[in-house]
């Protein structure tokens, strides 16, 4: 017998001369349970059975063995708590999507019952050699920072104290703005601080990887293709030297106007004739007034056209801007020479080690938070689906509500209509 397996021992008997366990809270403290509550007291005996004592009290109290799913149909139908699926490493990914109100119109019981019961129906899904979970909370319902920090923290707390070691990695998406300050002050008294990530979803808007809606009918509905449009006759258009204004031809269309920087009309910004650059010179430099712009946007550049009329424009320029500065005497005097100011010179490593680390650090920290939320962001950007929750059950959490797939009901009707 190994070292692990007589602390396992000397925990539960421990626990046996406190009071004796009923059959369902032997089941419960199996070895891989006590396990982890070993490892996450640091393998201390007398502490791992006052944590499991304490565990098994509670749920005792809540009332963990009577949960089922018909207690929580509105829940269920909404969306609010469930399992989206697996990893690539066979991790239950669980999902959080409480509105700002929902606490309001609940009681915190109520609450920590959905919670513990997201909890167990994720455990009834992982594997043999798996025990590990990861948690996303999806804060962009709310709007005050506070509010969901005094939801976070409860939830965090049930996961430290009552499923120790069952965390992998949890990510909040999208919170408040007030919600980084609030969080640097509460972090190093929150247990689960170390795998706890705070994500943007702006982030990935430009990753075309998990972006496929298609096989996802009410999510594809919400996004327009514009190339499933056929192009339409126009009934009047309104131009300018910057923009042009169209309108569609039918007006139940979805998008009856659209604005275009195409130069349809006579007016032309910079030069008319063909040149590698096109008729029209249109960009973000031109295409709004120029008399605050710098000095260096104001001057037209040099080489366009074979440089016949850059000094054309040099002199007389389209738009009226703030004069040029004068030169300074020190540049008239020297002919144009560059003038090598000296330079401040760059910090080394010996001098200010900290610097670097600190840099170093800070710009790691973003990119692997970005990196581990990148094989859940599909589960995340996935629609939600109460059947497909409902089967992840198993009983007696299920409840009694029965799902029938639509081929089974069609064969019973069928079956029906014989007799």
């Amino acid at each position: 017998m190994g070292m692990n397996d007589q602390r396992v021992e000397a925990v539960l008997q421990l626990l046996r001369k406190q009071a004796p366990l009923s059959l369902k809270q032997d089941k419960f403290c199996n070895p891989a349970c006590v396990q982890r509550f070993l490892k996450a007291k640091g393998d201390n005996v007398k502490k791992a059975a006052k944590s499991l004592r304490a565990c098994l009290s509670w749920r005792d109290s809540i009332g963990i063995y009577h949960l089922i799913a018909d207690e929580f149909s509105a829940e269920l139908a909404d969306g609010v708590a469930y399992v989206a699926g697996h990893d690539e490493e066979s991790r239950p990914v669980l999902i959080f999507r409480i509105k700002q109100d929902y606490q309001k119109f609940h009681s915190q019981k109520r609450f920590t019952r959905l919670v513990v019961f997201t909890l167990e129906v994720a455990i009834g899904t992982m594997s043999k050699n798996m025990d590990q979970m990861i948690i996303l909370f999806d804060a962009s319902f709310y709007r005050s920072a506070s509010a969901f920090i005094n939801l976070l923290l409860p939830m965090l707390k049930i996961v430290a104290d009552f499923y120790p070691r069952r965390l992998h990695s949890a990510f909040v998406i999208d919170p408040p703005s007030l919600f980084t300050y609030l969080w640097k002050g509460v972090r190093p008294f929150v247990e689960l601080s170390t795998v706890t990530m705070v994500i943007s979803s702006l982030d990935f808007e430009d990753s075309l990887e998990f972006n496929d809606f298609a096989a996802y009918p009410r999510a594809s509905s919400l996004r327009f293709d514009q190339s499933l449009m056929e192009p339409t006759a126009k009934i009047g258009s309104s131009a300018s030297s910057r923009f042009s204004f169209t309108v569609s031809h039918h007006f139940d269309s979805l998008k009856p106007w659209y604005l275009s920087l195409t130069d349809t009309s006579a007016s032309k910004v910079g030069p008319t004739s063909p040149s590698p650059l096109g008729p029209a010179l249109i960009s973000p430099l031109n295409a709004r007034s120029l008399s605050f712009a710098s000095p260096a946007a104001r001057t037209p550049r040099v080489g366009i056209n074979d440089g016949n009329y850059s000094s054309r424009l040099t002199r007389k320029s389209l738009f009226p801007s703030t004069p040029m500065p004068p030169k300074s005497a020190a540049m008239a005097s020297g002919g144009g020479k560059k003038v090598n100011h000296p330079r401040t010179p760059r910090p080394s490593f010996l001098q200010s080690p900290a610097v670097f680390f600190r840099r170093e650090c800070h710009v790691s920290r973003t990119e692997k938070n970005r990196e581990a939320f990148r094989p859940v962001l599909k589960l995340y950007r996935r629609p939600y689906d109460e059947m497909i929750y409902r089967s992840k059950m198993r009983p007696p959490l299920g409840g009694l509500i029965s799902i029938v797939t639509p081929n089974l009901r069609r064969k019973h009707v069928s079956l029906s209509q014989r007799f």
